[in-house]
């Protein structure tokens, strides 16, 4: 007995049902989507988390002694705390032609699509593989397909080439700028307000080096290097959070906060992290350690995905336009897992429906042009792995 046959529409109400906020578990959605596989005699590996609260699903369609194309998306979506919406965020909604709810942009309707087709894909002779890579904590800095990644390593065959389906508005995408979040932790000395000298002041430091961290960003906005491709055409640096302090009477003894590079290629961000140390060992830590030499500055990288940089005359990209009808690609500033996986040497581009410019925002939506064009570009990609 073939499996449930589901329209593209009925499959993203089916996903936006799931609350997979990053902080909770994707394993319902992952279950269900196993289970919908199996009901068409595809089978499919799970690579958990190290709870098991959250897991990666992969499956392969075709023949599974070949490399062949992986269509990846994330599970994962953005908090709707503290959002307005006009509806249920995790009930969809249909009005004027759009699609309403987390996640249908970013990024379920390309997994949507892609499972709803699953029909379509078996019934035809494929003679390249199709893969599915559906992960967990995207959002949360691509956490999850690091674990999938490091599984198909060990796989005696992995996909010759992936297309990542963040929303593009089906247009086939080269290039996203690299992220690294990283913290600066300042341990000063405590002491009476009063006696202020005595002490050293951790907040007044963090905020030396947030204060030199923006001037580097205006430099780069100001100076470059510039790629127009982007929007916006430059590496970014941004300050996002800091804390510190007890009491205002009190001298703060210790402070943190954390800071990010989004880097276009011609920016090296440890070449930018080491002017951040620099400046604060040789100006801040003197005059800090004059005062007790037990202060102190320290950095860490907590998270970091490489930018994607594609050629522009790379096979894949020349496939993705010609599934897609473009005749150009873009590059976008939004992070994505394509960046880890080019690492991994699997060519990448990025291509699906829907806008990054109504992700993570209430009232997230997709046309339900754009849910046709992707299911164009999908029978498109069948037809080409047939040959």
């Amino acid at each position: 007995m073939p499996g449930a046959v589901l329209s593209s529409r009925d499959m993203i109400g089916r996903l936006v049902a799931f609350d997979t906020t990053s902080r909770e578990s994707n394993l319902a959605l992952i279950a269900f989507v196993q289970e919908y596989l199996e009901g068409w005699s595809v089978g499919s590996d799970l690579v958990y988390d190290r709870e098991r609260r959250k897991a990666n699903l992969y499956a392969t369609i075709g023949p599974a002694e070949k490399s062949g194309i992986l269509l990846s998306g994330h599970t994962d979506v953005v908090p709707v705390d503290g959002q307005v919406w006009d509806g249920d965020p995790f009930a969809l909604a249909e009005k004027d032609g759009r699609l309403y709810g987390r996640g249908a942009a970013d990024m379920k309707s390309f997994i949507a699509v892609a499972l709803a087709l699953v029909p379509e894909f078996l019934a035809r002779p494929l003679k390249t593989p199709v893969h599915f890579a559906f992960t967990y904590d995207e959002e949360a800095g691509c956490i999850g397909v690091r674990e999938l990644i490091a599984a198909l390593k060990q796989r005696p065959v992995r996909p010759s080439a992936c297309i990542v389906g963040e929303p593009t508005l089906m247009r086939p995408v080269i290039a996203h700028k690299g992220k690294h979040n990283l913290r600066c932790r300042v341990h000063g000395l405590e002491a009476h307000s009063a006696l202020a000298h005595e002490g050293v002041n951790a907040v007044e430091a963090a905020a030396e080096i947030v204060a030199y961290l923006k001037s580097m960003a205006r430099r780069k906005r100001d100076q470059g290097p510039f790629d127009p491709a982007y929007a916006p055409p430059y590496t970014t640096i941004h300050t996002g959070v800091i804390q510190g302090g007890t009491a205002l009477n009190i001298v703060p003894r210790d402070c943190s906060f954390d800071f990010e590079f989004r880097n276009i290629a011609a920016d090296d961000p440890a070449t930018l992290l080491d002017e951040v140390k620099r400046y604060a060992a040789t100006t801040l830590l003197p005059e800090m350690q004059s005062v007790s030499p037990a202060t102190g500055i320290a950095f860490e990288e907590m998270n970091a995905v490489d930018g994607l940089d594609m050629a522009p005359d790379h096979a894949l990209v020349k496939l993705a336009q010609s599934l897609t009808g473009a005749n150009d690609t873009g590059k976008v500033s939004f992070c994505a897992e394509a960046g880890l996986y080019q690492e991994a040497e699997i060519p990448t581009v990025i291509c699906g429906p829907g806008s990054i410019e109504v992700a993570h925002k209430p009232n997230e939506y997709i046309d339900l042009d754009q849910v046709r064009r992707c299911e164009s570009f999908m029978r498109r990609l069948i037809d080409h792995l047939e040959r």
